[in-house]
């Protein structure tokens, strides 16, 4: 089960540490994706439950990402793998927190026909994060290559801090930044997965995904982390908003688990 935890390489943590990013291949079982697969589909069609749906068919945004936020809060099966011991272990490995929380999952689905890019951006600015930190497991239900929505990563580009949010419908060109005349879109790794394999890349690296050409979704789940002692920024955000907390809280409790 995916309880169990693994130890990453030293090549592997070194990679992800000096260049924002790091993929690791077979991070789930055949057994474990067909039941991911499952679990995922299930959500996916939830009504009035407490996960969000970012989007809905004819959206804009929808030919972008089909995306569902916490889904861990709809699906006890998907609750097991968006709190799994195993996943969260690796961030804190790759990134050397003293403890990792749970921010938030999503599932991402790229739609397939009328499918739009995701344009560069970072992640960390959509966040409501005072510190720095936070990284993403991006786990690959589909193999994706350029054709189906496999993403591109800028190495080194997480160094670049104190960039704008980018509209993911109407985007603007994040390499356009003053901050970011030092990335090189250039430079940017294709990364091409298997299906049960992963990446992590952490909230300021530059990323991309390929708009979906074929006839079936891209399914990825994405979880985010976040190193233990995050505060809040005060700024709006859908897993934030109503609970409360004032400028400088400390992400905690319930909603945000510590899992490793």
């Amino acid at each position: 089960m995916v309880d169990n935890t693994i130890q990453l390489t030293e090549e592997k943590v070194r990679y992800y540490r000096e260049n924002g990013f790091v993929q690791i291949d077979n991070m789930l079982s055949e057994d474990e994706l067909a039941e991911l697969r499952t679990y995922l589909e299930e959500t996916m069609g939830v009504e009035g439950g407490r996960s969000t749906q970012t989007a809905r068919t004819g959206d804009l945004y929808y030919k972008v990402l089909n995306q569902r936020v916490n889904t861990w809060r709809d699906h006890g099966g998907m609750a097991r793998y968006v709190t799994s011991r195993r996943f969260a272990d690796a961030a804190k490995q790759l990134s050397g927190a003293s403890g990792i929380r749970l921010f938030h999952d999503h599932a991402l689905l790229k739609m397939p026909q009328d499918s739009k890019p995701t344009p560069w951006h970072q992640d960390l600015p959509y966040w409501p994060m005072n510190e720095s930190g936070a990284l993403t497991i991006w786990i690959a239900l589909d193999d994706v290559d350029e054709n189906n929505g496999c993403m591109m990563l800028v190495p080194k580009s997480q160094k670049l801090k104190n960039l704008k949010s980018i509209d993911l419908v109407h985007p603007e060109d994040l390499f356009a930044d003053e901050g970011a005349k030092d990335a090189d879109r250039n430079t940017a790794a294709i990364v091409r997965m298997k299906a049960g394999s992963c990446t992590f890349h952490d909230g300021l690296t530059f990323h991309y995904a390929h708009a979906n050409q074929t006839d079936k979704p891209r399914r990825a789940l994405a979880i985010i982390y976040m190193p233990d002692g995050t505060t809040y920024s005060g700024a709006n955000h859908v897993c934030t908003d109503g609970l409360g907390l004032a400028k400088g809280d400390v992400l905690s409790g319930g909603l945000f688990p510590k899992l490793a």
